[in-house]
């Protein structure tokens, strides 16, 4: 009996051990990203207030504005005024004057004009949450934001399907096929991962210059045409997971390479594919550095990262409205990557890569 007990007890102390455990565990987790994210969320917050609540220092955190009344055709501000028997109301001035001043009740104004004695210009503003909505269709129009996702999603999808596609077939031959050298390119692949981007910037510009790309989306799509060092890394890892197996029953069945690496590797590889698509992707929508260097002198083509930067240089006293067009900017990708957060995560797992 006494071994029975002692045996429930120690069960139950490791329960409480494992609860608190993940308990922790979750509240850190939790922290962590309530400190990640209060960047965007003071962003979206400023975003939704008027030019006054963002230049004023000592203004609230939210967006808040002064709150007003329209009585017999006119806006009338609201103010916290001091009753004489005690405690305050919100009244909306009608009248003011020096010593004395004439307010009206905003919830009964039908119960006429209340008189006031006193400094109306002591009294403190009544203030509400008012949220400017309007800050993002200003945003919108202003940026032309049609005009600027247009040619972010052709740069985007374009050269997506280009370093997928080619960094795809690097991989499998990596993975799959045995050659003189493989190993010693493998690494001379790898090592570009190492080259700093600032190394190659000059002498890339100097030949696109020659070629006269500059100026168009060539420079910015024809590279991606010859596969990516971290991509091609990524999926031959995801590629070596799968059984050779397969590969040999599609050979029995007639398949060439070609064909067993369309009808089999790549059916196979879709969270990989998938996770490699996102990466892409992402770094394309917010790439400044580049479109900047290369496209110089057409603006009109220009995708979003560097519109908004051409726009904060124009509304640069107006951070509300830039940090509105920025939400527009950050929408589309959030939106992505939640709808295929399950199979992006499951892709990086899988190869046993993180980023």
């Amino acid at each position: 009996m006494t071994a029975q007990t002692d045996h429930s007890d120690a069960a139950l102390r490791r329960r409480r051990r494992n609860l608190l455990l993940t308990a922790c565990t979750t509240l850190g987790a939790l922290l962590l990203a309530a400190v990640f994210l209060m960047p965007l969320g003071y962003g979206a917050v400023t975003a939704l207030k008027d030019k006054d609540g963002v230049s004023d220092p000592n203004g609230s955190l939210l967006p808040v504005s002064a709150l007003t009344f329209e009585y017999e055709g006119e806006t009338l501000d609201v103010y916290a005024v001091p009753m004489p028997g005690g405690g305050e109301r919100e009244l909306a001035l009608v009248e003011p004057g020096r010593e004395s001043s004439t307010f009206v009740d905003p919830d009964a104004p039908g119960e006429g004009t209340i008189a006031w004695e006193g400094r109306w210009r002591t009294l403190e503003p009544v203030t509400g949450l008012a949220p400017q909505w309007g800050n993002f269709a200003e945003a919108w129009e202003t940026i032309d934001f049609l005009r600027l996702m247009g040619w972010t999603l052709m740069y985007a999808l374009t050269t997506m399907l280009f370093t997928v596609v080619s960094s795809a077939v690097v991989a499998y031959g990596f993975a799959r096929f045995r050659f003189p050298g493989r190993g010693i390119l493998f690494g001379l692949l790898m090592a570009t991962i190492l080259l700093p981007p600032a190394v190659t910037l000059v002498p890339k510009y100097a030949v696109f210059l020659q070629m006269g790309w500059i100026g168009t989306y060539l420079p910015l799509i024809v590279p991606q045409l010859f596969a990516n060092a971290f991509n091609v890394f990524l999926l031959r890892q995801y590629f070596m997971t799968i059984p050779k197996e397969l590969e040999e029953a599609a050979r029995i069945d007639g398949a060439g390479p070609i064909r067993t690496f369309v009808r089999v590797i790549i059916p196979q590889a879709f969270p990989a594919l998938t996770a490699v698509s996102l990466f892409h992707f992402f770094y394309a929508w917010n790439d400044f550095f580049e479109p900047l260097l290369y496209l110089a002198g057409n603006r009109d083509i220009v995708p979003i990262g560097v519109g908004l930067s051409y726009f904060s240089g124009v509304y640069n006293t107006e951070p509300h409205l830039i940090l509105a067009a920025a939400i527009l900017a950050l929408a589309l990708p959030v939106a992505i990557f939640l709808v295929a957060q399950r199979v992006f995560v499951r892709g990086i797992v899988v190869t046993g890569v993180d980023k």
